[in-house]
């Protein structure tokens, strides 16, 4: 019994060794990439100066020609991610401060990511190889009711992540396989003619008070970046429009253009517009805040 335990033990901390030896390789794959994805390409980069950076989700992503900004002069990068949440924007703008980036104008995307305060699996899932390395990041996620295996438990977090940040992905990050993601200085154009579901239903949705859209406006007032809060379209036949209203009486500095696009041609789904609308809004942004 006692050489059975003996035995167990060993492997036990075999296999804890091995989890801290993986750990470490994971980690240092993703310290030395950066052209995978918008946030390994602010974590792993130094002091960087912009006219314009545009935060969000997908609804910024799609949505903001950022070569319309550079064609007027304005050095612009469009860091809207698919999926991503407020939790996601807060803490890649932290992580773009604590760089002594230089930036002049924020312009968020703030509408449907009002309604909640949580982290987005996926997108939020990208910051992880590093919170061992930035307090800023493991200070983020501190709250967070999986923090301690997050944090404290060796390799668990490539493993429960396993399609963001696992095997596979931190196989292209070694070779330095690049994406599409930071093409088109991150704007991600959908096509015109490429038509999804035209219906929607937002009804349930309601906007509250976002402790991350506040941390946002908090960083942007310390360090002097003109803020621009933004609600961006959405196609006529959806249900509960009334939402944008009522972000704007909890929120009245955020500019409601919700309807600045209104034609079926110009969306490739009720949420999203196609390359066409989004250059029809983005003039009209640009127009707005950024005329000379």
């Amino acid at each position: 019994m006692k050489q059975f335990l003996i035995y167990t033990i060993k492997i036990l901390l075999l296999i804890f060794l091995l989890l801290v030896i993986l750990d470490i390789a994971y980690t240092q794959v993703y310290l030395n990439s950066s052209n995978r994805g918008k946030i390994d390409y602010v974590y792993n980069s130094k002091a960087r100066e912009y006219d314009v950076v545009v935060l969000g989700s997908s609804r910024a992503n799609n949505h903001f020609v950022t070569k319309m900004f550079e064609e007027k002069g304005l050095k612009a990068f469009n860091f809207g991610m698919s999926g991503g949440h407020l939790f996601e924007a807060s803490l890649l703008l932290k992580l773009m401060m604590e760089r002594n980036y230089k930036i002049k104008s924020v312009i968020i995307e703030t509408d449907l990511n009002l309604s909640n305060e949580q982290r987005a699996e996926g997108i939020a899932s990208k910051f992880l190889p590093y919170i061992h390395r930035s307090k800023t990041i493991e200070n983020h996620f501190i709250k967070e009711k999986d923090f301690c295996q997050l944090y404290y438990i060796p390799f668990y977090r490539y493993i429960t992540f396993d399609a963001q940040i696992g095997f596979r992905e931190m196989f292209f990050n070694a070779i330095h396989k690049k994406t599409s993601h930071l093409q088109n200085y991150g704007y991600s154009a959908l096509k015109v003619g490429n038509k999804g579901n035209m219906k929607n239903d937002i009804r349930a949705l309601k906007p509250i008070r976002n402790k991350y859209y506040d941390e946002i406006k908090e960083i942007c007032k310390a360090n002097k970046i003109n803020l621009i809060a933004v609600m961006t379209p959405m196609c006529t036949n959806t249900k509960g429009l009334d939402y944008f209203e009522k972000v704007n009486k909890l929120y009245p500095e955020i500019h409601n253009y919700e309807n600045v696009v209104l034609d079926d041609k110009y969306f490739s789904s009720c949420g999203h517009m196609n390359d066409m609308g989004a250059k029809l809004f983005t003039a009209k942004v640009i127009e707005d805040f950024f005329k000379k």
